[in-house]
């Protein structure tokens, strides 16, 4: 049997994308294949542990050239800022969400909105989420921490701005789907959506990528196909993330 192993990075560990993988399925892209999901630190194909990982970012050339990977960019996560239903404030402007979220505003008056303090709900620094957000919302500027509302699960991220009326934080988009406890804010006036971020008008987003060896098993090259395909694509798309072959834009993220 022609074993595939996969790890994940420990944000994706929710992330329904690349894991369900039927047994059923597999045997159709290679004849005894199965593939397997032992998750943990050590489990990574640098260490030859696993054929396949994933991680939010691109490698690094300094870790291509050490490890001998490969990467393949197959997803798009978009990044919503999230505010409570009760907030009127629709929209902001980067500059805005900057003086925000480093503490310089602090009540949403200042903005269009209610006289009422700005409650932030951050995430920690390790965070991936706050690294894309950090680059591609706020112009990298530094993010003040609030220690009492910080938390980098997304569900309990939600809740937090949902139950403060002042409250706003920023999710990966397809947390977003089907969900009426908190709005979106568009961005300099483009609202974070698929299709704005397909065309490049929404630019808080970044690639998730798979990597494996250098010169992988046909075992591997079949599993790859077959994320990276069109018809697993609808499924990763049904799920609220992009796909690569899609994207218009040539920014690199």
């Amino acid at each position: 049997t022609a074993k595939v192993a996969l790890a994940a990075a420990t944000f994706a560990i929710d992330r329904p994308y690349t894991y369900r993988v039927p047994d059923a399925l597999a045997e159709k892209l290679v004849p005894g294949m199965r593939v397997l999901v032992p998750f943990g630190a050590g489990n990574r194909p640098s260490e030859g542990l696993v054929q396949i990982g994933n991680t939010g970012r691109a490698l690094k050339k300094s870790e291509i050239q050490k490890y001998g990977l490969v990467s393949f960019p197959f997803a798009i996560d978009g990044v919503a800022v999230a505010v409570n239903p009760g907030n009127p404030v629709s929209g902001l402007s980067k500059t805005q969400l900057k003086d925000i979220f480093a503490g310089k505003i602090t009540n949403w008056k200042d903005v269009g909105g209610k006289d009422m303090p700005i409650v932030l709900v951050t995430r920690p620094k390790t965070s991936g989420t706050r690294a894309l957000f950090k680059q591609y919302a706020i112009n990298g500027a530094e993010e003040a921490d609030n220690k009492s509302l910080e938390t980098d699960n997304s569900g309990i991220l939600i809740q937090s701005v949902a139950q403060n009326p002042g409250a706003i934080g920023y999710v990966a988009l397809p947390y977003l789907l089907n969900n009426d406890t908190v709005d979106s804010v568009s961005i300099d006036g483009v609202a974070p959506t698929l299709e704005n971020t397909y065309n490049g008008t929404y630019s808080v987003w970044g690639y998730e990528h798979i990597y494996t060896s250098k010169e992988p098993k046909a075992a591997v090259k079949a599993f790859i196909e077959y994320i990276t395909g069109a018809d697993y694509g609808k499924r990763i798309e049904e799920l609220g993330y992009g796909v690569s072959s899609k994207m218009q834009t040539k920014e690199v993220h």
